[in-house]
């Protein structure tokens, strides 16, 4: 997801206005639709590991395309925000037909070069909504506050002190809508439980974001949020509990990690896989692909906590998840930046 400067694309404006006419691809629109046996050549520019929980979700679900055949995958990891325009170039030119990444820091940037290669088919993740300007862009987002919502419940039963402490990597809206939606379902088994509030400015520094946690901890947090890596570490060694984010880390930490909200990427990507095999790909919004009712989140099974958490709160949550698939409740997306208090 990801950058470390907000601003970098703002202060790049000037610098990718005009294209050069080298760098022009001659077709006038996305490929005809391609032959059902020929894989579709798929490259990501990630910003950060593969191991980061978000950016492992998208390598996850285009490794399983791979395997089934249905995409060629190669991939750059730690791409840093100034080379990132470059490596997109360079993947368009080989031939790559679908480019994904995460474009936080580098909007301006990344829907420049879609601008220049028109044939090529981008699904990157991002704040803003696609443009028409850019029929070849499309943006997806982290939208699984169905399955943050469910952890909160739990959370909220588990909690002894009603103190839970937060951390995020930055306070954008992708970030903020999970936090939000914990925060529902926290208050709405325990509504007198305090929050602290802490974003660390970064998207993978596992170090910082355990300091804030002890911080957290010290405060009288007796659960923490593992928006980031490094907060469930954090837990394991003062002995408390942690709710997980996007991956299911219960199996490193079988003592700490009372449930996750999963996020599924498979289908995103699929749903873009068979638009450009059809040619059809167009500039969209792909969030609602990873909704519940949609197989784009889940709550991980509860494992080693499955007798620790009260039966009643799990009947709720069974009762909830049954309500959001079949649209008779809908979790609140808030994008504002959640406040401790």
């Amino acid at each position: 997801m990801h950058s470390d400067s907000f601003n970098f694309a703002i202060s790049r404006r000037t610098l990718i206005k005009t294209a050069t006419a080298s760098a022009v691809v001659a077709a006038a629109g996305l490929p005809s639709r391609l032959l059902a046996a020929d894989p579709i050549e798929v490259a990501a520019i990630y910003t950060v590991p593969v191991e980061q929980q978000w950016v492992s979700r998208i390598h996850k679900a285009a490794n399983a395309a791979k395997e089934r055949g249905d995409i060629e995958y190669v991939y750059s990891e730690n791409t840093a925000n100034n080379d990132y325009e470059r490596v997109m170039r360079e993947y368009c030119e080989a031939g790559h037909k679908l480019i994904l990444g995460e474009v936080f820091g580098v909007e301006d940037a990344a829907r420049a070069v879609a601008k220049d290669y028109p044939d090529v088919a981008f699904l990157m993740g991002s704040s803003f909504k696609p443009d028409t300007a850019v029929p070849n862009f499309s943006v997806f987002d982290n939208y699984i506050q169905d399955a943050s919502y469910l952890s909160g419940l739990i959370a909220g039963a588990m909690t002894k002190s009603k103190n839970i402490g937060m951390v995020g990597g930055y306070p954008i809206p992708e970030v903020n809508r999970l936090m939000n939606a914990f925060m529902a379902g926290v208050k709405e088994v325990a509504p007198d439980t305090k929050f602290q509030v802490a974003f660390i400015g970064s998207w993978f520094d596992p170090p910082k974001a355990k300091e804030t946690a002890f911080a957290q901890i010290d405060g009288g947090a007796d659960l923490l949020y593992a928006e980031r890596f490094g907060v469930s570490d954090a837990a394991k060694e003062k002995k408390i509990l942690a709710i997980g984010n996007v991956i299911d880390t219960q199996a490193d930490y079988p003592d700490t990690v009372v449930a996750s909200a999963l996020w599924h990427f498979e289908p995103t990507l699929d749903k873009a896989i068979a638009e450009v095999r059809n040619g059809t790909f167009k500039a969209d919004d792909y969030g609602v692909y990873s909704f519940m009712k949609n197989g784009g989140c889940s709550l991980a099974p509860l494992g080693t906590f499955d007798s620790k958490v009260p039966d009643d709160i799990k009947a709720k949550v069974a009762e909830k998840e049954k309500m959001i698939k079949d649209g008779s409740f809908t979790v609140e997306i808030n994008d504002a930046e959640p406040k401790s208090g």
